[in-house]
C-alpha cells in the first residue's frame, strides 16, 4: 500500500501541472471503488479552477474553487499525467480532462481507493480525528512520550496510529525504529522520554529521505510521472528477516505485530 512518502511523491509530481488549471470534464468508467465515485462527480468539479494540491496523512486533496476532491490510492491506485482522449486500459477507472489538454488517469486494479468529493474536506469523516502530520513542529518525541502513557500495546502499532500521528506506515516505521534501536515489540508505556525523542527524530529523517528517493517501489507504486521510487535500496530491516543486520551482521527476525510483519535485529534494538 502506498505511504504517506509514496503519496507525497505523487502530490509533488501531479500538482505543477494542475495548479491554476481548469477542468474540462471528468470521465468516470468505474464507480465501484472502496465508496462509490459520486454520480455527480462531474458537475462538482467541471468548469472550476484547481487551486492547489495538497496532502494530509495519506489522501490527496485537490482543491476547487467549491470543493475538493479526496483521493486515496488504496492498496494499487495511481495517479498520473496523460495526454487527454488516450485510450483507457482495463483498470483505468478516471480521468480528470484540463483545458490544457492534459488529464490526470486514476487506475486501480483493486479498486480498493477512493475519490470523493466534499466541500469541506478537512471536516470529512476520513480526515476530521488525524493526528499532526509527522514532518511538522506539531509532531515530536514529547507527543509520543505523553500519548503512549499506560499504553500496554507495542510500540510498532502505537506509531502507526493515525490518531497519534499520521503517515507512519508499516515500512517507514519498522525503519525508524531500527534507527532509533527500539525492539517494535516494546510497550509503547515502557519508553522513555528520551528514547521517544531519537524516535521521532528517525521519524522525521526516514520520511524526509524516503520523499527525495521518490518512495520505495513495492509491486505497484510508481509516482505521478510513472517512474518508481527508490528508497528501497536503502531498507535496513524492512522484508530482510532471515537476512544479516547491515550493522552488526546477526540474522534479522521477524514478527507480527497488529496483523503486520515486522523484521527488527535482537542485537541493535532493544
Amino acid at each position: 500500500m502506498p505511504e504517506l512518502p509514496e503519496v507525497e511523491t505523487t502530490r509533488r509530481g501531479i500538482a505543477p501541472y494542475l495548479e491554476g488549471q481548469r477542468v474540462s470534464r471528468v470521465v468516470v468508467r468505474e464507480r465501484r471503488l472502496r465508496w462509490p465515485i459520486p454520480e455527480d462527480l462531474d458537475v462538482c468539479l467541471s468548469g472550476q479552477r484547481i487551486e492547489c494540491v495538497e496532502r494530509r496523512g495519506k489522501y490527496l486533496l485537490i482543491k476547487a474553487e467549491t470543493g475538493s476532491l479526496i483521493s486515496h490510492l488504496g492498496m494499487s491506485g495511481s495517479l498520473r499525467l496523460i495526454e487527454a482522449g488516450l485510450p483507457a486500459g482495463k483498470h483505468e477507472h478516471v480521468d480528470i480532462e484540463l483545458e490544457s489538454g492534459l488529464a490526470l488517469r486514476y487506475t486501480d486494479p483493486r479498486r480498493f481507493g477512493a475519490l470523493l468529493w466534499s466541500a469541506n474536506p478537512l471536516e470529512h469523516a476520513l480526515l476530521s480525528k488525524l493526528g499532526p502530520e509527522p514532518l511538522t513542529e506539531l509532531f515530536d518525541g514529547l507527543r509520543l512520550f505523553q500519548q503512549s502513557r499506560g499504553r500496554a500495546m507495542a510500540v510498532k502499532p502505537f506509531i502507526m496510529d493515525n490518531a497519534v500521528v499520521v503517515g507512519v506506515g508499516n515500512i517507514y516505521a519498522t525503519e525508524a525504529l531500527f534507527a532509533a534501536g527500539i525492539d517494535p515489540r516494546r510497550e509503547a508505556g515502557s519508553i522513555s522520554k528520551a528514547r521517544y525523542r531519537r524516535l521521532a527524530d528517525q521519524i522525521k529523517r526516514i520520511l524526509a529521505q524516503a520523499i527525495d528517493c521518490g518512495g520505495t517501489t513495492l509491486r505497484d507504486f510508481v509516482g505521478g510521472d510513472g517512474k518508481p521510487g527508490y528508497f528501497q535500496q536503502e531498507l535496513f530491516v524492512y522484508g530482510r528477516g532471515g537476512e544479516f543486520c547491515k550493522n552488526c551482521g546477526s540474522t534479522l527476525r521477524e514478527v507480527k505485530l497488529g496483523q503486520r510483519a515486522s523484521v527488527y535485529c535482537p542485537r541493535c534494538q532493544r
